[in-house]
């Protein structure tokens, strides 16, 4: 647990204090977000054109300070691979992040990176995070919920299921990061219910498949993402002083892709990071029924700005998709914990 309170700690601070130092630094160099020119005019966000962005970078390296901090204990507390993987993919995801939101700055618009070199970016490091999980983390390529199936997927079903989490992950996220503090604060409710069932699966490593040395390493990236996200929160809050661009967005969602494939809690992502899944859905819907119809069923997609555009403040959108995320992720731990209480002799 002193690990744990560590890492939440160093993330935090190290995040809440370093970040203004980015804000003025991006002020100067005037790195502010761009909005696309061939959007529709009554953008709700039109407004916030020159907005630093990229604050991404204080919140990854907030986490890996925080990661850093949790193993002060020596002796007590030691790296893990699966931890050190998760980190990794965190920056390699930042890194795609921050080439795309450099490209659209640079060049003046809210482009970045083609389609395609986006994608094979999330495929490289997508691909190497799955492979190395399997053959260096040693992590179970059966399927889980809560707990493993019995079904195994085997090492390239699991690779190829690793990979298209990721991949999807990132992508929603980045859609979810459309309202000052949203997905910030959704980072904190997801990241904070992965610290728990990571610090439950180490205190009972004969029910699950994570060993307990991984487990409590996981625990320590989760709860130093909890502190980094809440750190950068108070930034990011509406109004925002600094944006966290993809080189944020996608690092979150590469996290929590990360985070449920090394706990061995695929399928419950959906449920835990269900505003994420909601957000996406509502895009998909859209380009269904206006391509394939002629009309939009929204406003305007991703669906927090359809609120937007029907006269909610956007502090009101944000605090009641906040109640939503926060749902979906109580929802998550109470199916965890009802997994925990149906295992025969656990109550006994």
């Amino acid at each position: 647990m002193i690990a744990l309170f560590l890492g939440l700690a160093g993330g935090f601070v190290f995040t809440v204090v370093s970040t203004p130092f980015l804000i003025r630094w991006l002020r100067a160099n005037s790195v502010g977000q761009q909005i696309r020119d061939d959007g529709p005019t009554e953008h709700p966000h039109v407004a916030k054109v020159g907005t630093p962005t990229m604050g991404g970078l204080t919140l990854v390296a907030g986490a890996l300070v925080g990661y850093a901090i949790a193993h002060l204990r020596r002796g007590q507390f030691a790296f893990a691979r699966s931890g050190l993987l998760l980190m990794a993919l965190l920056v390699g995801c930042m890194m795609i992040g921050f080439l795309d939101d450099y490209l659209g700055i640079k060049h003046s618009r809210n482009l970045g990176l083609r389609k395609r070199g986006k994608l094979v970016g999330q495929l490289g490091v997508a691909f190497v995070f799955a492979y190395l999980a399997v053959h260096w983390a040693n992590v179970s390529t059966r399927l889980s919920f809560t707990r493993e199936f019995e079904f195994d997927l085997g090492e390239w079903g699991w690779i190829v299921l690793a990979v298209g989490m990721i991949m999807a992950t990132t992508n929603a996220a980045n859609l979810t990061d459309g309202l000052d503090g949203l997905l910030t604060g959704t980072g904190v409710l997801v990241f904070g219910v992965f610290a728990i069932i990571a610090f439950w699966q180490f205190r009972h490593a004969e029910i699950y498949s994570v060993l307990p040395a991984q487990a409590l390493d996981l625990m320590a990236v989760a709860a130093a993402l909890v502190g980094a996200c809440t750190g950068f929160l108070w930034w990011n809050a509406a109004p925002a002083r600094v944006f966290m661009g993809d080189t944020g967005s996608m690092a979150i969602g590469g996290a929590m892709a990360g985070l449920a494939l090394l706990t061995h809690t695929q399928l419950l992502l959906p449920i835990l990071a269900g505003l994420c899944l909601v957000e996406t859905l509502s895009v998909i819907a859209q380009v269904i029924s206006f391509r394939g119809f002629g009309r939009r069923i929204l406003r305007m997609s991703p669906i927090h700005h359809h609120f937007e555009l029907l006269g909610w403040p956007e502090t009101t959108v944000t605090i009641r998709f906040w109640i939503f995320a926060g749902a979906c992720a109580a929802l998550a731990l109470g199916l965890f914990y009802a997994d925990f209480l149906g295992i025969p002799g656990v109550t006994d």
